[in-house]
């Protein structure tokens, strides 16, 4: 008899792992709340303009990088999403002129040193950094034990040339990246570094993010997000797999310690084993009867922390090609926006991803911090949209100070809350990822929680995104396989 596998979301991760599991001989069927798949890492039209809201980089396009392996396996990348890395990845605005972050490191070095020569010792430093990372890369690795229908090659220089990296791993994790930058005394370097990432994520994260751009990879596919999940999509329907969208599961059966199947719509579902691939903060409190009580949930109970953000998205109708792609301006005086304040703003553009009429525009903002509580008493007051409307009112204002060739010609507005993002994926407090601080091992969910019973994705390996997404979608099915004793059918 062929085990039949139940996959909780239609993510990233439960995508993934949908594909390979029926790769690997399984009856494999994905529920998904929502009526689009990507959870999360999705895009969404409003007349006419296609806003992205999941994918900024892609951690893992480089085809030099065993990951890539597994974003073409699960049917993500394919020819009609090509990779493009742009470049600079980010400039920024002054009032004397540009300032860019080149991806080439000699010339991102150049450019910096020049800028601001009395930051020469941190510029060297973050140079020495970002070179010592040229070779780290999440691996592609097999669990103990697995039996697989093609062999994997493995190769021992793989982690060898890591080794300068794991060196410094321990310093860069003992800071934040708001510590990183603050080594540098010229104000727009600050800025500029200080984007990229939020100032709470340890530095290591902010290395990694950085050496990833300068060495190949970190591209943007073309279409986006929501491409990127129809591709896996289809790959998985071509595997044999079925998607049910519009089906919220309630709870995961059990009947003497053995999984029975998931509650839908007031239906069981049988199946032999259930995957829980949305996030997993949640889950144990919502899908289980009686909720988790092992260590490591009580754990993420009491010491989880979400990054989130705000997202607002203008829809211009201009054509604005000439613009850098990812624009980062400081402000004279603080934008107040979810009880955050930020003297930066970034602003991606989309004018050359055709996400907009013709000769029109997508613009998309993102304030990053934890403003879940201020936007939840929002809510529970009566003021949500007020307070949504009067934001983008004001955003709106100074998108069209920052940029003059856009006043009077933003059409379309949206925002997106951390309540938006609850209410939509079911993630904890609207985090999009787990927030990874400095000297903090945050508790994870285990992929394989008994047999019959598994996680991946969202909480369950630091910190989220995408790269944890595919990788424990994958992993996930090796343990899969190896309960049931199937052959791992993938590399």
């Amino acid at each position: 008899m062929i085990p039949r596998l139940i996959i909780i979301g239609a993510g990233i991760s439960g995508l993934t792992a949908g594909v390979y599991a029926a790769k690997s001989g399984f009856r494999t069927l994905i529920l998904e709340k929502c009526a689009t798949p990507g959870g999360v890492s999705t895009c969404w039209k409003r007349k006419g303009y296609t806003f992205e809201g999941g994918v900024h980089w892609l951690t893992g396009s480089g085809d030099h990088l065993p990951l890539n392996k597994v974003w073409r396996e699960a049917g993500a990348l394919k020819e009609n999403n090509p990779v493009y890395n742009k470049d600079p990845f980010f400039v920024l605005e002054t009032p004397s002129g540009e300032l860019p972050l080149w991806r080439d490191p000699g010339k991102m070095y150049r450019t910096l040193l020049e800028h601001a020569p009395e930051d020469r010792r941190p510029i060297r430093q973050l140079k020495r950094h970002i070179r010592w990372f040229k070779y780290f890369h999440s691996p592609v690795t097999d669990i103990p034990g697995l039996e697989r229908s093609v062999p994997k090659p493995w190769s021992p220089m793989e982690f060898i040339r890591m080794f300068p990296a794991l060196l410094l791993a321990p310093w860069l994790w003992a800071i934040s990246v708001g510590d990183y930058v603050s080594r540098f005394r010229n104000k727009d370097l600050k800025d500029l570094l200080g984007s990229i990432m939020n100032p709470g994520h340890n530095a290591l994260s902010f290395i990694v993010t950085v050496s990833s751009f300068c060495y190949g990879d970190s591209g943007y596919p073309s279409g986006g997000s929501l491409l990127m999940a129809r591709n896996m999509e289809e790959t998985f329907r071509r595997c044999g797999g079925e998607i049910r969208y519009n089906t919220p599961v309630e709870r995961i059966v059990e009947e003497d310690g053995k999984v029975k199947g998931a509650m839908a719509g007031g239906d069981l579902i049988e199946s032999d084993a259930v995957l829980v691939s949305v996030d997993a903060r949640n889950a144990i409190d919502r899908l289980f009867s009686p909720t988790l009580t092992d260590r490591w949930a009580l754990k993420m109970r009491r010491r989880l922390r979400t990054g989130q953000c705000m997202f607002i998205g203008f829809g211009v109708r201009a054509d604005l090609r000439e613009l850098p792609k990812s624009m980062v301006f400081p402000l004279g005086k603080p934008f107040e926006a979810g009880g955050l304040s930020f003297n930066t703003l970034n602003i991606h553009n989309y004018a050359m991803d055709g996400y907009a009429p013709e000769g029109c525009t997508t613009l998309t903002v993102l304030l990053l911090g934890d403003s879940y509580s201020y936007w939840k008493a929002a809510r529970e007051d009566g003021s949500y949209y007020d307070r949504k409307q009067d934001v983008v009112q004001r955003l709106c204002r100074m998108v069209e100070e920052l940029i003059p060739s856009v006043k009077g010609l933003i059409e379309v507005t949206d925002m997106a809350t951390p309540m938006t993002v609850e209410r939509f994926c079911g993630n904890h407090q609207g985090g999009y990822m787990t927030l990874w601080q400095k000297h903090t091992l945050t508790p994870v969910a285990p992929l394989r929680y008994r047999k019959g019973i598994y996680f991946a994705g969202l909480r369950t390996s630091l910190s989220g995104g995408l790269p944890i997404a595919v990788s424990t979608g994958r992993k996930v099915v090796q343990y899969i396989c190896r309960d049931f004793g199937l052959p791992f059918g993938g590399y």
